[in-house]
């Protein structure tokens, strides 16, 4: 994972030989992300989501596409 300030900087950082782009999120999303997905991890109830779970994880947070598809959700969909 890289951190960026801002599209321009990754912009910046891709035209100086970087790298392709990939998925990218904000850091909104990614405290989200934290937040839904280890948040209870630690209860003596925690179960481990289904890739169904977890997919409508990302949906809820907006990280959709290619890269964020688990499971069956990365089979069975195309952009």
């Amino acid at each position: 994972m890289l951190l960026f300030r801002s599209e321009e900087h990754l912009d910046r950082w891709i035209e100086g030989g970087g790298g392709p782009r990939g998925a990218t999120m904000s850091v909104d999303q990614q405290w989200r992300l934290a937040q839904a997905w280890y948040g209870n991890r630690l209860s003596p109830d925690w179960e481990r989501r289904t890739a169904e779970e977890g997919q409508a994880v990302f949906e809820e947070i907006g990280l959709t596409g290619p890269f964020w598809r688990l499971g069956a959700a990365a089979r069975n969909r195309e952009d």
